[in-house]
């Protein structure tokens, strides 16, 4: 196995091994459009483009064996095969995956995997080349069209056109009486070459033609009428014949050789194609790649800069308090105001540059879709939409083994085979739909089918049956309560163990990953119509706008955006019903949640103001019981491991400008507590956080 050795080419290798997986990427997406309209020459032209990206890269950064098989592929691929060999995109599958498998190997200098299946299938298909080809030699001896422009002189072509350079097709006729034809040949391309940029030629020396007819592509800042008076040598050069090009010479060779096979509008539709790749092209040389760690670097700085602000703050305050009539107040508080307009500015461009599209991670599963639908032996097709919906670059990796569990889920679970769908009166293929958008202060990912839907029945008997759920619990759930025992370990509905499914690993990691994330995941089925998960994702996990509150003399903090209201009340007006606290609110019952300790009826903090925060998670209210208010700030989210923090009602903490700790509510996680009727457990949970709060104070401090 070939390797660089030096850091110049370890750096390299890094380099090519991203923009590898992106090539591949692309790979699979034209071998999927390929699949469903296999006479796309253009396709299969994209395709020829990835993989001699591929063997360029490959060569320039060592790896010879992934280089030469590229090449072998590239001269198999040929736009003329797509309307009479449809197998080019299994062998395009089949590339992409073996390509994929030997970059893995590179990395990990590991063995490389065998090439032999794919050398196998180039050949076959080198073979049908060659047979094209040979037909259209046969075409062009009997001058039934001109030249044909390979794919690389179009792209010189444009190349030039787009330098504002004229570029011509020169057809030249050697001369009948010229005794030694090719050396007329080499002083016509001497003379080219005197004008400008040959940009190619036919026919070559050992075609018969070459003792005849010669044509050229030119790319000259001279007149058409120079082009020719030079050209013309006598004795040698009889005719020459200039056309001036305005595309791809593909093109005008086609309509000038009275043997086109495309219309006009055709052409012009293809011209139209090419040119508006050209842009993009120019725009992926202004792409800088940078790593997210390096981002994250930055992100953490503007972290600390923000406590730094509010840390001058607090100093400013101060200030005011003891000079109120000194002159450098209003001083001070104009370079406040500025310093705090740049940091925000700072902040949201930070902020952007970790956002991401879900794009990046929808554009996956057609494949997988594609491969695990053949193997289950159903029809599927996917639909992507919301590609363009932004989320943390952290959050977007984090999410992509749950997504990928659920979508595997989708068409081994969910969509039923053409025989079951066609009894039910629906279309013979399942349709999986992948969206994304925001709502509020969150990204939703929808993963939907229009398969079987999930039975809450089977699923309370499943539940039994695995000692999960005794028989007189099962009757008190509803519904939605029992679809929530699929993301239980070890649980799965499949009748069968399969490859695929049936083990009951997969949906368990969907919940654990969400808890982690600090989001949820909601599930909405119609038995016999379909299924849809819904993850709901934080936006970002660095940093918020927050409302900062006291309970028990402790110091809390919650998303401000997810505050819906807040109320002033008091304990007498506080009611309980089976063991639930509620509020009359404008004659609504308002569900409440104690986030401290129940006073005493008899001591002086029963007869106190209470504050109540209202909190909109989905379709639930509540109201979260709190005993002063302390501000809004913008807090920088500091992650907690198991050891500090040991609960899930707490999503982080921050430090303030006085060096104070604050902790941050999970707010999710205690809906979800109230909704397993468990709301005295959230009081108990954030007494224990507060108990491991000493611990991060005391390395805060080490560390300020």
């Amino acid at each position: 196995m070939s390797h660089p050795f030096d850091e110049r080419g370890a750096e390299l290798r890094q380099v090519f091994f991203e923009s590898a997986q992106e090539l591949l990427q692309s790979l699979n997406e034209d071998a999927l459009k390929l699949e469903k309209k296999p006479d796309d020459g253009e396709t299969i032209r994209s395709i020829r483009r990835g993989v001699h990206t591929l063997k360029g890269d490959a060569a320039a950064t060592g790896f010879r064996e992934l280089s030469e098989l590229a090449h072998e592929l590239e001269d198999a691929l040929v736009p003329e095969l797509a309307s009479s060999h449809a197998a080019v995109a299994s062998i395009a599958f089949f590339a992409a995956d073996l390509f994929a498998a030997m970059l893995a190997a590179y990395r990990n200098d590991s063995p490389l995997p065998s090439s032999a299946g794919l050398r196998k299938m180039v050949r076959e298909l080198s073979a049908k080349v060659a047979d094209v080809t040979s037909q259209a030699n046969k075409k062009a001896k009997s001058g039934s069209e001109g030249a044909v422009w390979t794919e690389y002189e179009n792209l010189a072509v444009r190349n030039a056109l787009a330098q504002n350079k004229n570029v011509y097709h020169v057809t030249a006729m050697v001369d009948a009486h010229c005794a030694m034809p090719i050396a007329a040949r080499q002083m016509l391309l001497n003379v080219m070459a005197g004008l400008g940029d040959i940009l190619g030629t036919r026919p070559d020396d050992s075609s018969p033609r070459a003792a005849t007819t010669f044509e050229v592509l030119l790319a000259t800042a001279e007149l058409p009428e120079v082009v020719i008076s030079k050209s013309r040598i006598p004795t040698i050069i009889a005719n020459v014949n200039v056309e001036t090009l305005q595309g791809p010479a593909e093109l005008a060779s086609d309509a000038n050789s009275g043997a086109s096979s495309r219309s006009a509008s055709q052409a012009a539709k293809a011209q139209a194609v090419e040119t508006a790749t050209q842009p993009a092209t120019v725009a992926s040389e202004s792409l800088l790649r940078v790593g997210a760690d390096r981002i994250d670097a930055v992100l953490n700085l503007v972290g600390e800069l923000i406590i730094g602000k509010s840390m001058l703050q607090q100093v400013q305050n101060e200030f005011a308090r003891r000079f109120p009539k000194d002159n450098l107040r209003g001083r001070f508080a104009d370079a406040m105001a500025f310093q705090g307009r740049v940091l925000n500015d700072l902040q949201r461009s930070v902020m952007k540059i970790r956002m991401v599209p879900v794009g990046q991670l929808f554009r996956r599963f057609p494949r997988m879709v594609r491969d695990l639908a053949k193997q289950c032996g159903r029809e599927v097709e996917i639909v992507v939409s919301g590609e363009d919906t932004d989320l943390d670059k952290s959050i977007l990796d984090a999410i992509a083994e749950p997504l990928t569990h659920l979508v595997r889920n989708a068409v081994s679970h969910g969509i039923e085979n053409a025989g079951e769908r066609a009894s039910q009166g629906k279309p013979p293929h399942g349709t999986l739909r992948l969206n994304a958008y925001h709502h509020g202060n969150q990204v939703i990912v929808e993963i939907s089918d229009d398969g079987r839907g999930i039975d809450a029945h089977n699923i309370k008997t499943k539940a039994i049956a695995r000692g999960l759920l005794q028989p007189d619990e099962a009757a008190r759930l509803s519904d939605a309560e029992a679809l929530q025992y699929v993301f239980r370990p070890g649980f799965s509905t499949a009748e069968e163990i399969t490859e695929i499914s049936g083990r009951g690993v997969g949906l368990d990691v969907v919940q654990s990953v969400m808890h982690r994330l600090k989001g949820r995941v909601d599930i909405e089925t119609v038995p016999g119509t379909g299924t849809t998960f819904r993850l709901k994702l934080p936006l970002t996990l660095a940093i918020i706008k927050a409302l900062l509150f006291r309970v028990d003399r402790r110091l809390y903090a919650i998303a401000l955006n997810a505050v819906a209201e807040i109320s002033r009340s008091s304990e007498a007006d506080i009611h309980k019903v089976d063991n639930h606290e509620i509020l009359q609110l404008r004659n609504q019952v308002l569900p409440l949640v104690r986030l401290g300790s129940t006073p005493d009826e008899n001591s002086p903090r029963a007869a106190t103001k209470i504050f109540i925060l209202m909190i909109q998670v989905g379709e639930r209210r509540l109201g979260l019981i709190v005993d002063a208010l302390e501000g809004e700030e913008e807090l920088v989210i500091k992650a907690l491991d198991d050891q500090t923090i040991a609960t899930d009602l707490i999503s982080g903490a921050s430090i303030l400008g006085d060096g104070r700790v604050v902790l941050i509510l999970n707010i999710p996680a205690i809906v979800e507590r109230h909704a397993n009727s468990r709301p005295q457990e959230v009081a108990a949970g954030l007494l224990l956080a507060h108990s491991g709060q000493g611990q991060f104070s005391a390395e805060t401090e080490v560390r300020q």
